[in-house]
């Protein structure tokens, strides 16, 4: 029995609810995880775009050009001399860059020397400088706070607390490694550059401080923020604030980063560009870039060559400088625009009625088209609202989200099948041999009308028996019969259902069916005709291998009439046939037997063939008052299709039927005799020679047949 709503809405609910806590459990064991990164990676490389302080950002890279041009024009190994650097510096001092951030571990002196270090610590102390620090694991490295270098001024109050509702532990490192005394305390402020892919080896979050030793050390590029904003103090309540803004931050201290685009996307210059800048305005030489173009601009330096192992995976490229990352990292606090990690909550209470939506859609469509809307609609969605939500600056799940959906789907697919699906299963093996496809599909969309009851409707029926069947049965076995039957009644049927017709019923070698129902065909006439043409032909090809299997020669005949009855499933509670009752059915069963009188194997009546629309070729066999019926009706003999050739002997048998109703007896038999082959013609023949029936006033011509 078909669902009712209540129970489809309650149905999908926990079908939804099911999805949801099944999702759910998938995540938490991170099978989703490689998944949802690629959906991330879709969202990042489509939607990636610069801030409105993208261009306050610029990168000096130590490429693979700067160390050809030092190995090649000054002789320069790598490493270089740290001196090399500070041309670096006092040519974006020369320009008025507001910071200055090295993504380069300085925690070994110089093997050019102590003269080496100074020069490079004389250029760093002048500017606003921001070096790292070496984190780590290391029992090489040092466990406490070197005494010579100034403890960290940043702070962040609340910490505890946070450390206490949170795990924080991956923030906590036991061991590190400074730069050399004379860097340290010339740079401005340390960070930390220890960053960590996701299990994908991507990079996609940024740890914006670590502690050690009870200090903070700030990432580099928080510690950037910090040194232009002379404001080196955080604090949590819930959320990590600085400066009265939220930074989203999750219980591991990671922002989530929203990359402005592919390498590049923050303006770069080559570090033998600027050297050379540098060296050629000390010369009093124009330089090669302009220094200007670095005036308050953020200057990050790092490396981009190949052999120096900085290119990191991130999201919109696979060769991404490390250096870029910590750049995006002050372009998202900048910009306020970091992603911020969707509410846990909200997730799951949004996956839960997207679950049950799609869950209740499918369960209450009645057509396959329902069941590829429910999966059209709702399988994108996640992803749609996930490409929406990054527009926003959320973290959406996607897989998440779509696994519950896809769950209660699939789910909903089933309880479908064991349910609605189980009765339409028996409906088609009930009725597939004797109903049309077109009804057998309306009830298994609406099991419904599987109930007693009927209507009156103007049908075009059908009625055939094999002539001479009870001679050629008894020569054959029971089995013989059988097989012989069933290859006959498989081909009658099959062209008549292949034409929208409806079998009712089989009665013995006779088959009876009809058109217009269930389903309503206004040119129910022409496709019962074409059904009549089909079948005889079909046996046509068929009879010489019925001969071989039956040693007769197997002729059908064919009664068609078109007239209202009532149609319907009649019968008990238990058991009932889709049929017909009326006067009609009679009449149709009466031209199929009246064939015999005449000698033809198809006989349709007036009434069918004016619905036919000169689709087809007949020949008028005349007017016949049946049994058990009163007012005569005209037939006809069906002969072809419309386009086909008529033969002469059919055009001279219609100059020969036109003089007999005339009651030009003796000139109609002359036309009939020279048509010897014609059953038809040889009937006539013989009444018109009946000495008894002569032409009188009040001749009509009408053939009254005494048997069925």
């Amino acid at each position: 029995m078909a669902l009712t709503i209540p129970t489809k809405l309650r149905s999908a609910l926990i079908i939804g609810l099911t999805a949801v806590l099944l999702a759910q459990a998938l995540q938490s064991t991170k099978l989703l995880d490689q998944w949802e990164y690629s959906t991330w990676s879709w969202r990042e490389k489509l939607l990636a775009r610069p801030s409105p302080y993208t261009q306050d950002i610029k990168i000096i890279l130590l490429d693979q050009t700067s160390l050809d041009w030092g190995a090649s024009v000054n002789g320069l190994s790598w490493p270089w001399p740290r001196e090399a650097y500070a041309p670096i510096i006092r040519f974006l001092q020369r320009g008025g860059a507001k910071i200055i951030a090295f993504d380069v571990l300085y925690t070994e002196a110089s093997v050019y020397g102590v003269e080496d270090d100074q020069v490079f610590a004389d250029a760093i102390a002048d500017n606003k400088v921001v070096l790292p620090v070496f984190l780590g694991e290391q029992a090489k490295q040092r466990s406490n706070w070197p005494d010579t270098v100034a403890r960290s001024s940043v702070k962040i109050q609340g910490l505890e607390q946070w450390q206490k509702l949170t795990n924080l532990s991956a923030v906590n490192k036991t061991h590190a490694t400074f730069p050399i005394d004379r860097l340290a305390k010339a740079a401005n402020i340390l960070s930390h550059i220890d960053e960590l892919p996701d299990s994908d080896g991507v990079f996609r979050r940024a740890s914006l401080f670590r502690v050690f030793d009870q200090q903070i050390i700030p990432s580099v590029g928080l510690a950037a923020l910090m040194l232009s904003k002379q404001d080196r103090a955080l604090s949590y309540d819930g959320m990590l604030q600085y400066q009265g803004k939220s930074l989203p931050t999750d219980n591991q201290g990671q922002v989530i980063l929203k990359f402005r685009g592919d390498s590049g996307t923050h303006q770069a210059f080559s570090a033998a560009a600027i050297i050379q800048s540098e060296l050629h305005l000390q010369a009093g030489e124009t330089s090669v870039i302009d220094p200007a173009q670095f005036k308050d601009k953020y200057v990050f330096f790092g490396f981009s060559a190949p052999g120096l192992k900085d290119l990191r995976a991130t999201p919109v490229s696979g060769d991404y400088p490390g250096v870029e990352v910590h750049a995006t990292v002050l372009d998202n606090l900048l910009a306020g625009d970091a992603i911020k990690p969707f509410p846990v909550w909200l997730a799951f209470c949004i996956a839960l009625v997207l679950a049950s939506s799609a869950s209740y859609l499918l369960i209450h469509s009645k057509r396959m088209l329902g069941l590829v809307l429910a999966f059209a609609l709702f399988a994108p969605l996640p992803l749609l609202i996930g490409f929406a939500a990054y527009c926003r600056n959320y973290d959406w799940p996607v897989l998440f989200v779509e696994t519950a959906v896809i769950l209660a789907l699939v789910n909903s697919v089933i309880l479908k099948y064991v349910t609605e699906g189980r009765k339409k299963r028996v409906i088609q093996t009930m009725f597939q041999h004797y109903l049309s496809r077109d009804y057998i599909e309306i009830l298994k969309k609406d099991p419904s009308q599987l109930r007693l009851g009927g209507e009156t409707r103007e049908l075009t029926i059908f009625f055939s028996d094999i002539q001479g069947f009870t001679t050629i049965s008894e020569k054959l076995t029971p089995e013989q019969l059988v097989h012989f039957l069933n290859i006959y009644l498989t081909d009658m049927t099959d062209i008549i259902t292949d034409e929208g017709g409806t079998l009712d019923k089989y009665e013995g070698d006779a088959i009876i069916a009809f058109t217009n129902a269930p389903l309503t065909q206004e040119d129910h006439a022409i496709r019962m005709c074409r059904s009549v043409l089909k079948c005889q032909r079909k046996l046509a090809e068929r009879r010489e291998e019925f001969f071989q299997q039956t040693g007769a020669w197997i002729y059908n005949r064919i009664g068609i009439h078109s007239g209202n009855v009532v149609v319907g499933n009649f019968g008990s509670k238990t058991r009932f046939n889709y049929t017909m009752l009326g006067d009609a059915a009679n009449l149709a069963a009466r031209l199929e037997g009246a064939n015999k009188f005449f000698g033809t194997y198809t006989m349709i009546s007036e009434a069918t063939k004016q619905q036919t629309r000169d689709e087809f070729l007949w020949r008028e066999t005349g007017t016949i008052r049946v049994v058990g019926r009163n007012t005569p009706v005209t037939v006809y003999e069906l002969l072809g299709f419309k386009g086909e050739a008529l033969s002469l002997a059919i055009q001279t048998f219609n100059q020969g039927l036109a003089l007999y109703k005339q009651g030009e007896l003796a000139a109609a038999a002359s036309v009939f005799e020279t048509l010897p082959d014609d059953p038809v013609a040889k009937v006539y023949l013989e009444r018109c020679l009946d000495t008894n029936d002569v032409a009188c006033s009040d001749w009509d011509g009408v053939w009254v047949l005494n048997e069925k």
